[in-house]
C-alpha cells in the first residue's frame, strides 16, 4: 500500500447504476470506508472476490461502503442490460456503477481486474489492492480505520439503501448447462442452485436441491448446491460442476441419493497437484464436465486447467495447463488455458470452450497435447465467420461435438449465437435459428437434437437440426 495521502477522485454523472435510486457520491461516504470494486463481469477472479465483499459488508453493516465499478472487457459487458443480468446472476446487493468508457479505471490507475480502492473515512485513498485472497487485511484495514475515525469524532453510522431489481419468477433462473439422453433432460438451474430431471417436453420429473445455496448431500430436495453447472450422465450416476462450492456431486438416479465425490467446500490453488483421496483437495470453481472411458474430465475454470478423476481409483488431479491464463498450444504442463467453460468428447480428443480467450482448443486424450482452432489471445474477439483462427467468437462458454456431421456446435456466448465449425475444412458459421438467445451458456447434443440453455432468457431451448427449427421450453 502507498503512504501518499491522495483525496479519491469523485465518481462521474456519466455512470450508469444499478441495485440504487440515486447515484452515489464519494463525497457523502465521509466517515464510513469505502471500497471500489473494479469488476467485469465475464472474469472468474471478480466472481470470487464477491463472497469476501459480502462478508465485509456484513460486517460492517453502517461502517462500510461497497460500490461495484463495473469496468467491461467485452462489447456486450457494456450493454446495461447485460449488466443488470449478471448482478442478479451474481446476487450482488451492492450499489454497482456500470462505466462503459472505463472513465473510473482510468481515473484511478487501475490495470487489472479485479482491483479494489481502499478509501478512508476522510477521503483518502489508502492503496490499490488487486486480485483475490484479500479478505482478512481488508478486514483489519476497515477496523482500524473505523476505530481511528471514532476517536476522531468523525465516524459517520448508517446503512445503505439498496433498491433490487429482480428477475421474474420463473421455473428456471439462469440454467448454465443442460445434458440431454433419450428421454431426459438434465438442466443446472443454477439461479435457484439446483438440478433438474425433466423429460423432453420440458416436464420436470425430480428437483435435486432445496433452493437454498449451500454444502449438503442427501435426498432429493433435501441436498443443497451452490451454482451448479456442468452436467454428465454416466450410467445410473449424474455427475454435477458444483462451481461455488469447488466440489464434484454425484447423483444417484435410482435411489435420488447426493454425494460429494471431490472438493471439501472451499476454493483450492493447486497448479501442479494429485489426490489419492479427492475429498481432501480443494477445486478452483469446476465449470463443465466431459466423460471418456471412465475418466472424468473437470474443466476448472477457477485455475485455468483441465483436470481429470479416475472415477475407479478415486485419484484426481491436473490433465493439461500449466494454470498460467493464456493460449498457448503444447504438452500438458506447457499449454495455456484462460477459463476453461465448456467441454465434449469426440473420437479420441477433448473439446474445450476457452472462454476468456473466446477460443475452441483440442486436447488429444491419449498424450494431453493441447491445439487452438479458433481462438488468438485475451483480448482478440469478435464476432465473424471465417476459417479456423480466422473467425472470431465473443467469450463463448459451450461446445458440444456432433459425429453425425463432423463437426462442432459452439455457444457463442456473449454474442448470443450458436456457430458451427465443420472439422474438415475448419468453416466456421454463424448458424441463424429461429429463436432469440440471450448469453446461451451451455448445450448437449442427441442425434438430430441440439439443446441449448438459453441462460439469459431464464429458458432451455430445443433446435431441430435437420429441419432448422427451433421450440422454447420455459414453462
Amino acid at each position: 500500500m502507498s503512504s501518499q495521502r491522495i483525496h479519491a477522485p469523485e465518481l462521474p454523472d456519466t455512470l450508469q447504476w444499478f441495485n440504487t435510486l440515486r447515484p452515489l457520491r464519494l463525497a457523502n461516504q465521509r466517515g464510513k470506508v469505502v471500497l471500489l470494486d473494479f469488476w467485469t463481469y465475464c472474469c472468474i477472479n471478480c466472481m470470487h472476490i464477491l463472497p469476501d465483499l459480502a462478508y465485509l459488508e456484513q460486517k460492517y453493516p453502517d461502517g462500510l461502503t461497497v460500490i461495484g465499478i463495473h469496468s467491461p472487457k467485452f462489447p456486450n459487458e457494456r450493454v446495461g442490460k447485460q449488466v443488470q443480468k449478471a448482478i442478479n446472476r451474481y446476487e450482488i446487493h451492492h450499489p454497482v456503477a456500470h462505466d462503459p468508457a472505463m472513465t473510473v479505471w482510468q481515473a484511478y490507475g487501475i490495470r487489472a481486474w479485479p482491483s479494489m480502492v481502499f478509501i478512508d473515512p476522510e477521503g483518502y485513498v489508502m492503496g490499490i489492492f488487486s486480485g483475490e485472497g484479500q479478505r482478512d487485511q481488508l478486514d483489519m484495514l476497515i477496523a482500524e480505520h473505523l476505530e481511528k475515525a471514532e476517536r476522531q469524532g468523525l465516524r459517520i453510522r448508517n446503512s445503505m439503501s439498496i433498491q433490487l431489481e429482480p428477475e421474474p419468477d420463473l421455473p428456471l433462473k439462469f440454467p448454465g448447462k443442460i445434458h440431454a439422453t433419450a428421454t431426459h433432460l438434465y438442466i443446472s438451474d443454477s439461479g435457484h442452485h439446483r438440478v433438474l430431471e425433466a423429460d423432453w417436453m420440458g416436464n420436470i420429473q425430480r428437483y435435486f436441491g432445496n433452493g437454498s445455496p449451500g454444502l449438503m448431500d442427501g435426498i432429493g430436495e433435501d441436498i443443497q448446491f451452490h451454482d451448479p453447472q456442468g452436467l454428465v450422465k454416466v450410467d445410473n450416476k449424474l455427475y454435477v460442476a458444483d462451481t461455488k462450492n469447488h466440489a464434484l456431486r454425484c447423483i444417484d438416479l435410482v435411489s435420488g441419493q447426493v454425494e460429494t465425490i471431490a472438493g471439501k467446500g472451499e476454493q483450492g490453488h493447486y497448479r501442479n497437484t494429485f489426490f489419492d483421496n479427492p475429498l481432501q483437495g480443494s477445486l478452483n470453481s469446476p465449470w463443465d464436465l466431459a466423460h471418456y472411458d471412465g475418466i472424468l474430465y473437470i474443466a476448472m475454470a477457477g485455475q485455468h486447467q483441465i483436470w481429470a478423476m479416475n472415477l475407479a481409483l478415486k485419484t484426481i488431479g491436473v490433465f493439461a495447463g500449466s494454470g498460467r491464463e493464456d493460449i498457448v498450444d503444447g504438452k500438458a504442463n506447457v499449454a495455456a488455458f484462460a477459463q476453461p467453460s465448456g467441454l465434449s468428447i469426440g473420437e479420441g480428443v477433448l473439446y474445450v470452450a476457452d472462454s476468456e480467450t473466446s477460443a475452441v482448443r483440442n486436447i488429444r486424450l491419449h498424450d494431453a497435447t493441447t491445439n487452438t482452432l479458433i481462438g488468438n489471445g485475451l483480448f482478440v474477439f469478435g464476432d465473424k465467420d471465417g476459417i479456423g483462427t480466422q473467425a472470431r467468437l465473443q467469450h463463448a462458454l459451450g461446445v458440444v461435438w456432433d459425429n453425425k456431421r463432423q463437426g462442432l456446435w459452439i455457444a457463442d456466448t456473449y454474442n448470443s449465437k450458436i456457430r458451427w465449425m465443420a472439422l474438415a475444412d475448419q468453416q466456421v458459421v454463424h448458424r441463424d435459428i429461429d429463436c432469440t438467445l440471450d448469453e446461451p451458456g451451455g448445450l448437449s447434443l442427441f442425434e438430430d437434437t441440439l439443446w441449448i440453455a438459453n441462460t439469459n432468457s431464464h429458458q432451455i431451448v430445443r433446435y431441430d437440426i435437420h429441419q432448422n427449427k427451433c421450440h422454447v421450453n420455459d414453462d
